[in-house]
């Protein structure tokens, strides 16, 4: 009688926990970057706002590697019940046209919300004597491959973002790939390269002090934080668009109402102001927005990425 009651208890118990409304434990939020950088710092923003509103940590965990896919490894192999989630940047949707992945970048994930989105700011060492986006593309014409830009490492966002550029205006430029943002920007305003995609809470601050001039914004409003300076789009290439994003996604098969608690919680959380203070201060603004406008966005980007690769005949090297 004794151990029926006791076997009785224990599943009681069991059905109990079971039953908790998530998050019953730290939620985990996985960045393929190192910290310090964009991500890392939208992923602490949102970890923040959700242990506030859960009332249950929300840690952030970065590892990067492998242009971010070896976070999205980690994510897509771990059990879809929303405590381990990937907070996915621009990257991932140009990623499967360069590396061999383990893993089906839009099945084997599972949307959930999109988390912020800014330009990048196309912007020139000011020894470059190009004061219009149309003076630097003439330029480049009568020198083909004299000028060079910096990227942030091949395959890279910013590096397949700079090559769609180059294709859309029917330009070439020598391509110096960094390991990281901070030494391309660096040698940039060191002039050892001419041209950067910065974005605005790295490159608005060189500009402001004289140190890069900046030509256009690749999205398609100008931005408060710099009104004079025109779009791509304005400056003569009006199918030129690239917009820095982040995301939320988990693993394939994360339950209906965990991703509805996920979406709701992060939108409401973007609604804050400070939220809204603290993204601009890094030239972002909110996105938000329903998990299929998220899966809409990847699907479309990979494709967009996709033929880019190929027709500028991007490889890691």
């Amino acid at each position: 009688m004794k151990t029926w009651l006791t076997a009785f208890i224990f599943a009681l118990a069991a059905c109990n926990a079971g039953a908790q409304p998530y998050p019953a434990k730290p939620v985990r939020i996985v960045v393929g970057f190192a910290p310090g950088g964009g991500s890392d710092f939208i992923a602490r923003l949102i970890a923040q706002k959700l242990t506030e509103r859960f009332g249950t940590q929300v840690l952030v965990e970065n590892r990067p590697g492998a242009g971010s896919m070896l976070a999205a490894e980690i994510v897509v192999k771990s059990p879809a019940d929303g405590y381990t989630i990937l907070l996915s940047a621009a990257s991932y949707t140009v990623n499967p046209s360069l590396y061999k992945l383990t893993f089906d970048p839009l099945n084997d994930i599972t949307p959930i919300v999109q988390l912020s989105k800014g330009p990048y700011v196309i912007a020139v060492h000011p020894s470059v004597p190009a004061r219009t986006l149309q003076e630097l593309v003439e330029l480049a014409r009568r020198e083909p491959g004299k000028l060079a830009y910096a990227s942030s490492g091949n395959g890279s966002h910013v590096h397949a973002a700079t090559e769609f550029f180059l294709d859309t205006a029917k330009i070439r430029m020598l391509h110096v790939p960094y390991k990281g943002t901070g030494p391309a920007l660096n040698d940039t305003i060191a002039g050892n390269a001419q041209l950067i995609l910065g974005s605005v809470a790295t490159a608005l601050q060189h500009v402001k002090s004289g140190r890069l001039r900046a030509l256009a914004v690749t999205t398609p409003k100008r931005i408060a934080a710099a009104p004079d300076v025109p779009t791509v789009a304005e400056s003569g290439y009006p199918t030129y668009e690239v917009t820095n994003w982040h995301g939320l996604v988990g693993p394939k098969g994360v339950p209906k109402e965990i991703v509805d608690r996920l979406n709701k919680e992060v939108n409401e959380a973007l609604t804050s102001p400070d939220a809204a203070k603290l993204l601009a201060a890094d030239g972002l603004e909110p996105a938000g927005g329903s998990p299929q406008e998220l899966a809409a966005i990847l699907k479309d980007e990979m494709a967009r990425w996709a033929r880019v690769v190929k027709q500028a005949g991007l490889k890691l090297e």
